[in-house]
């Protein structure tokens, strides 16, 4: 079952108390990852894999990484951390754009804490803003994957948190990568960025939100936070953060996407890169 929620349906400004989330619904028991060979040690190994395509200004970059550094320290996500059984989560942190071009900038690191979470956060801060061409949500999934055999702390789930502006153009087809992790009992979650009109000179499409919905997301629980605008770009990266850490899916806009006709034709961005390139 998938699930999609727009920021404005889903706030996590409150505390997380008692194992409670203030506006979200209760832990999905499925969402557990199957190995039994050793004790997990953390409570989720979080991938964040994020897009640097030109389609991003260098604004929208700036207020990505500071959204996800700031999300990282909030009292929210600390209080999220405190809800499991280990409190502590691993993570770590990469940016993408062409199906060969993915930079590690964090490492798995171990979040325990506030001092934990104040030196990952910095990391992501100290590290030149770039850019690059082309899109590969494909790439970023098949990248992600390998990362989770190298990551020192088991986790009772595994879940890739993808951000993007625009649809997969680059490499394989993203529906084979999505169904291979998911086959691997990892979660894809979805931060669709659609704080700009569409333009065809940045290759972007009408109802991205539906794209990530129908062609990016996977797996248990698997969820999608939409950002519409720009100032809530900061708000939607820590929602969506907490809601992981917590193993939370939204509570309202409860739309099961699993069951539904494919709304968007998960081709479409290499179609469009096809028409105007020709190849």
């Amino acid at each position: 079952m998938r699930w999609c929620v727009s920021i404005g349906a889903v706030l996590v400004a409150g505390a997380i108390a008692g194992g409670n989330v203030v506006g979200v619904a209760a832990p999905n028991p499925g969402a557990q990852l199957a190995d039994t060979r050793e004790l997990p040690s953390v409570d989720v190994e979080l991938v964040l894999a994020v897009d640097v395509s030109y389609s991003m200004d260098m604004d929208e970059l700036a207020i990505q990484r500071e959204g996800y550094a700031q999300a990282i320290v909030s009292k929210e996500f600390l209080q999220a951390l405190k809800t499991g059984p280990n409190g502590k989560i691993s993570i770590t942190y990469f940016e993408w754009a062409a199906s060969s071009d993915q930079k590690i900038i964090i490492p798995w690191r171990l979040i325990d804490g506030p001092e934990s979470a104040d030196a990952v956060a910095a990391e992501i801060m100290k590290t030149p803003i770039r850019r690059a061409s082309r899109t590969s949500i494909s790439g970023a999934i098949n990248f992600a994957m390998p990362l989770f055999d190298e990551n020192p702390h088991r986790g009772l789930r595994r879940v890739i948190d993808i951000s993007g502006d625009g649809p997969n153009n680059n490499g394989a087809p993203v529906t084979g990568a999505r169904d291979a992790a998911v086959e691997k009992g990892v979660t894809i979650n979805g931060l669709p960025i659609m704080v700009k009109e569409p333009s065809y000179s940045t290759m972007d499409i009408d109802n991205l939100d539906f794209y990530y919905e129908d062609c990016v997301i996977g797996g248990p629980g698997a969820f999608v936070v939409t950002i519409k605008d720009r100032d809530k770009f900061k708000e939607a990266i820590r929602t969506k953060l907490v809601l992981e850490v917590a193993n939370r899916t939204p509570e309202r806009r409860v739309v099961p996407i699993a069951d539904k006709e494919q709304r968007v034709n998960c081709m479409i961005g290499e179609k469009i890169w096809q028409d105007r390139w020709g190849r």
